[in-house]
């Protein structure tokens, strides 16, 4: 290394505030996409440059810890980090096992991904990415049958297991109510959770659906964070949850750039069936983009116009 090359922080990113900062000590807003890899493991090398192609700084990616799907392998992990920072793209890594714990058949408690990001195979190839990769816990670990306490209680021993397991990486936790946390649980036990990691470095991340279809709830839930000096991000939204289900799509890009809170669209393609209006590609190359797709893209508060790319990798070679 020369005195020219910038230091990257050993810990990575970490908040500060409402801020995630990157590992340089420059904010970084996330404005980005998920990317469901664990259904469609033979479309990576197709899709991670089709994302970078949009402008986006960061993609979200869907592993699996084998208990619901074909389970994500620590070469795989290596092979997604090492294409995205090729590509100059943060990634954040989740488990979607979880998912509506315990309301959906097949799900798993937050404790199964808790141990998926403590195997030794798989802390190997995350451990000394910290200024590249944010790893998000677990999808959506709680339904609407979870109480608050227990939310609390669990995303306490989440945060504290994987501290006392040695992951250093900024840790984004999942509202509770499948994401969605309509009756704000997350919103109000964040400063508390936040106080539970020893490193202080949390980021929330709400899923924007079917509970949102008005600016005016947009506006008065993210406010909440921005006015406790708390860092979150709208980990997945999209125009619709489907059919009748209308989310104010636009508002959220709009509230969220105002307010300098981070972005991840739900999802590039391959939605189920009902759900295909999610898809933000038509094709997985992104050379043809759905109505939803062309909104958070092109927007004057979309992808393109708003994503920087993370300081972090100025001093990458092309």
């Amino acid at each position: 290394m020369t005195s020219q090359e910038p230091q990257i922080a050993p810990n990575g990113f970490h908040v500060k505030g409402s801020l995630l900062l990157d590992a340089k000590g420059n904010a970084f807003i996330i404005r980005g996409v998920n990317h469901g890899h664990a259904w469609y493991v033979s479309q990576l090398q197709t899709v991670i440059p089709a994302i970078a192609a949009t402008g986006a700084n960061t993609v979200r990616v869907v592993l699996s810890t084998g208990d619901r799907w074909r389970g994500t392998s620590a070469n795989e992990v290596a092979e997604i980090i090492r294409l995205l920072k090729k590509h100059q793209l943060i990634g954040v890594l989740e488990v979607h096992d979880c998912t509506g714990f315990s309301e959906q058949s097949g799900s798993v408690p937050q404790t199964e991904a808790i141990a998926y990001w403590l195997r030794n195979d798989i802390k190997a190839v995350i451990e000394g990415q910290e200024a590249y990769v944010i790893i998000n816990i677990a999808n959506e670990p709680s339904g609407n049958d979870c109480t608050a306490n227990q939310y609390i209680v669990d995303t306490k021993a989440a945060i504290q297991k994987l501290r006392g397991g040695g992951i250093a990486h900024t840790l984004m936790v999942d509202g509770a109510n499948w994401g969605q946390d309509w009756a704000n649980t997350m919103c109000d036990s964040a400063k508390y959770l936040l106080s539970t990691d020893p490193q202080g470095n949390i980021l929330f991340s709400v899923h924007m659906y079917e509970e949102y279809g008005s600016e005016e709830k947009v506006n008065t839930y993210l406010r909440k964070f921005v006015s406790n000096q708390l860092a979150v991000i709208v980990g997945e939204f999209a125009m619709d949850q489907g059919m009748g289900k209308s989310v104010a799509a636009a508002a959220i890009l709009k509230v969220t750039v105002q307010n300098g809170q981070g972005y991840l669209g739900w999802s590039w393609k391959g939605n189920s069936p009902g759900l295909e209006s999610l898809d933000i590609a038509r094709t997985w190359d992104g050379s043809e983009l759905s109505t939803w797709g062309k909104l958070l893209i092109h927007d004057e508060n979309g992808i393109k116009a708003q994503a920087k790319t993370a300081s972090v990798f100025e001093a990458v070679n092309p």
